[in-house]
């Protein structure tokens, strides 16, 4: 079987490639840039440049399966030019490979389209847990940026092409995500939640991210599915757990909603929203998670390290 991946050098694109590469699949990959083409051992790179709607075509010869993982990351201030970045670079690019996968007009072999999505799609609740049946509207930013994505993505059906949308929770990995962010201060001690702390964190492991994105390939999944581990936690916890496994104390308060408001605007739902996601459909669909807990979960990252 062959894949073609976008964000192929991103956090989960890069192991993705490695496991897929591990389990026998051939990889072909696009690249913004013509000096990465050769960039990735053992797979085959192509160029396109969304923003000009361009693309080598010859990306899709023999592929089965499309896994669509670009997209400009979430954590650079949301300026309005950059709001502006985030969603273009998952509308665009989407609607660049549904449009050259049309006008092939049925010549090639693309069966499956695998797409990142997010939990950020759900509406912010302290106390209710969401799954993949709860009601979504663009009441904010993000919410909106995901509905979009998720929309263009089901335009592939029209082409007869399985569409498979998987919604990410918090990646745990030692090089980047969340840990990333959040490692630095608490090795210093000064880990603290944000507001009150009691917001719904729900959480997966890069290794256990990567493996769902094979299984949904390997089971010909539709429809979409909550991309998060078993066990969501409390930003609170969340923040303990991670001070524990660094050996490091967690003894601050959660910092006030009013401050990380005034600090960085509308960006403040990433920290301050709520999500208490459920994994019971994937789990019911015959995947096994190695990381169900938060405490092992980033005890395995540092251990790994």
């Amino acid at each position: 079987m062959k894949l073609l991946i976008t964000g192929a050098t991103g956090l989960v694109g890069k192991e993705l490639v490695k496991k897929a590469q591990a389990s026998g699949l051939e990889i072909h990959f696009l690249t913004t840039q013509q000096s990465k083409i050769n960039s990735i051992d053992d797979a085959k790179g192509f160029y396109w440049n969304p923003e000009c709607q361009q693309i080598d075509t010859s990306c899709f010869e023999g592929v089965s399966t499309i896994v669509h993982l670009a997209g400009a990351t979430i954590s650079k201030r949301w300026t309005t030019a950059y709001k502006k970045t985030i969603l273009s670079s998952r509308i665009q690019t989407t609607q660049l490979l549904f449009n050259r996968l049309n006008n092939l007009e049925g010549d090639h072999n693309v069966t499956q389209l695998v797409t990142a999505s997010a939990i950020g799609v759900y509406p912010s609740d302290f106390d209710q847990t969401v799954d993949e049946k709860t009601q979504v509207a663009p009441n904010s930013f993000m919410e909106k940026v995901v509905i979009d994505w998720e929309q263009e993505s089901d335009s592939f059906k029209t082409l007869g092409v399985k569409v498979n949308k998987l919604r990410i929770g918090l990646v745990l990995a030692a090089h980047g995500g969340v840990v990333a962010s959040l490692k630095v201060p608490t090795l210093f001690g000064l880990g603290a939640a944000f507001g009150n702390g009691k917001q719904g964190q729900s959480w997966i492991h890069l290794s256990d991210l990567v493996s769902l994105f094979l299984y949904a390939i390997d089971k010909q999944w539709e429809g979409t599915f909550n991309a998060v581990a078993p066990n969501p936690v409390s930003q609170s916890r969340f923040i303990s757990a991670l001070a524990k496994s660094l050996k490091r104390p967690h003894i601050f308060p959660p910092l006030p909603k009013f401050l990380i408001q005034l600090l960085v605007g509308e960006m403040s739902s990433l920290v301050l929203d709520s999500h208490w996601v459920s994994a019971q459909k994937v789990l019911d669909n015959g995947f096994v998670f190695e990381h169900e807990k938060i405490n092992s979960a980033l005890e395995s990252i540092f251990n790994e390290k």
